[in-house]
């Protein structure tokens, strides 16, 4: 087996890379990260410099990791900050430290990507080994793996990795047929207010636009890379994405790809950007030059469900976060990261933070689970 780190996507091929992709799942494909790369999305600018693992057997890749080396916490949505004052005030360097992750995207998926008829558990664990010797060796402090899958963590916890969990919020497809048919099986309460949100946004004229990516025209991405940068601004953070990615992953990645526009007379006043694999509908971004009462909602959440319905998509991953979203039809699912500390000592402190903030973590998704919004006999209980 060859074990190799690129600091660069272009040094790769992208029929390799897409190869060892499941579920045509978006951030994983290699179009989503060169477009972040060929846009200075990541790199020392915003604290992401690509380091992606790769393993080859005769020449042949059969294992591959997204990698990048940060110099911040920022875009990773498992928030370690206190960590990092912990391990700062104690005289030690947090950063830089490495992540397997998709910059600005709390989307779970595969961390460690591995050709089905090669030998997945043990180039699973070769791809981990080689990742923390190489934390090791260029003096990094720590090694996280973000919102991974179950089958993934499986291995790294066996490999003595410290398993952090989260909770999102997931609305799942049980066969519906329409969107009605959706609010039937919630309780009457629920179907009323969900009623009376749309009621309000069609009250007003405002009419919905879905265009795949390969549909959206160029005025039409810097409408909405001004939305979106506007959102960040009146949140006092930091846009790192621009007209150019949008413009390329739309080129690029065409119908896995979902542009929600929302008009008021012949104005475009709002949009969500959304992504699909072949299997899941992935909420990102949104915003809005005008404000209305329940126009975030219909735009980012119901316009999205009823795409999946339409699709036949079997789960809408609306983003990170965001109680308001279960009375919505969006039930808490747990989420997963693994961390390797590479000071034996704040492992252990992590270890034991880990074991108070985990089982409050469950009890959280079980408490949350009592205000599902399905009533007891529909198809989603």
């Amino acid at each position: 087996m060859q074990v190799a780190f690129h600091h660069s996507i272009d040094e790769l091929e992208q029929r390799e890379w897409d190869a060892l992709v499941v579920d045509a799942n978006p951030f994983l494909k290699y179009a989503f990260h060169a477009a972040l790369e060929h846009h200075d999305c990541v790199g020392s600018k915003f604290g992401w410099t690509p380091c992606h693992l790769v393993i080859r057997q005769d020449a042949r890749m059969v294992g591959l990791s997204p990698l990048y080396i940060k110099s911040n916490s920022y875009g990773e949505f498992v928030f370690d900050h206190a960590w990092a004052d912990a391990y700062q005030r104690s005289g030690r360097r947090y950063y830089p430290k490495l992540v397997s992750a998709i910059p600005y995207t709390p989307a779970y998926g595969e961390r460690l990507l591995v050709d089905p008829n090669a030998d997945v558990i043990g180039i699973r664990k070769l791809m981990i080994s080689a990742t923390r010797e190489m934390a090791k060796e260029s003096g990094l402090s720590s090694m996280h793996w973000l919102f991974t899958t179950e089958e993934e963590g499986a291995v790294l916890k066996s490999m003595g990795m410290l398993e952090r969990l989260g909770v999102q919020f997931h609305w799942r497809n049980q066969g519906y047929e329409s969107f009605d048919h959706f609010l039937a099986q919630l309780t009457a309460k629920r179907r009323k207010n969900i009623r009376q949100e749309r009621r309000k946004v069609a009250d007003t004229g405002i009419r919905f636009r879905v265009l795949h990516g390969n549909e959206v025209s160029d005025d039409e991405w810097q409408l909405f890379t001004d939305f979106y940068t506007k959102t960040f601004e009146e949140r006092y953070s930091l846009a790192t994405l621009n007209a150019g990615f949008f413009r390329e992953v739309g080129r690029t990645m065409g119908e896995q790809v979902v542009l929600v526009l929302a008009y008021e007379d012949e104005a475009c006043i709002a949009g969500a950007l959304l992504y699909r694999s072949q299997s899941v509908l992935y909420g990102r971004h949104w915003g809005a030059s005008r404000h209305h009462d329940s126009l975030h909602f219909e735009t980012c959440y119901y316009q999205g469900i009823e795409y999946a319905i339409k699709h036949k998509l079997q789960r809408f991953e609306p983003g990170a976060q965001g109680e308001h979203k279960i009375w919505r039809g969006f039930l808490p699912a747990r989420t997963r990261s693994y961390h390797w500390i590479g000071d034996p000592q704040f492992s252990l402190a992590i270890q034991e933070f880990l074991s108070r903030e985990t089982p409050a973590i469950k009890n959280y998704q079980q408490n949350l689970l009592s205000s599902s919004p399905f009533r007891e006999n529909s198809l989603s209980i």
